[in-house]
């Protein structure tokens, strides 16, 4: 157990931002793993705001298909079932990339596969999130 908390302390510590890293880092041309790795994280919160813009306009569209289905409430709860996935979607999301990372366990190139993961994974989300607000006319 001891061993489990020592491994996710130092993981959580090799995923940390590197202060400092960013005013000297040409996101187009990383050269070492440690610019790699940032540079992935940059992506990865790059991701993440496109995906909350993404998710606010699905919500905004569920939020009004529920207001157009109030004669019918029975129909409606489009903004809570779009809320419970996403709450779903963010814990696998976050599984799946630790998993993933794997692939170099224990080694320097470990956190840079997981945000390219969490980069990767929340780009599609966003689209699916963009198709469910246009379907939905918005």
């Amino acid at each position: 157990m001891i061993r489990r908390i020592s491994h996710a302390v130092c993981l959580l510590a090799l995923l940390a931002p590197v202060s400092g890293l960013a005013q000297d880092v040409d996101c187009s041309d990383p050269v070492t793993q440690m610019e790699m790795t940032y540079c992935a994280e940059q992506d990865w919160q790059a991701a993440d705001a496109e995906l909350n813009a993404a998710y606010g306009r699905a919500m905004a569209a569920m939020k009004q298909m529920d207001a157009d289905l109030a004669d019918s409430p029975a129909l409606a709860g489009a903004a809570k079932a779009l809320r419970d996935a996403q709450r779903a979607w963010i814990p696998y999301r976050d599984a799946a990339c630790a998993a993933y990372g794997f692939q170099a366990r224990g080694g320097s190139m470990e956190p840079m596969l997981i945000y390219q993961c969490r980069a990767d994974l929340t780009g599609q989300r966003t689209r699916e999130l963009d198709d469910l607000a246009s379907g939905l006319g918005n």
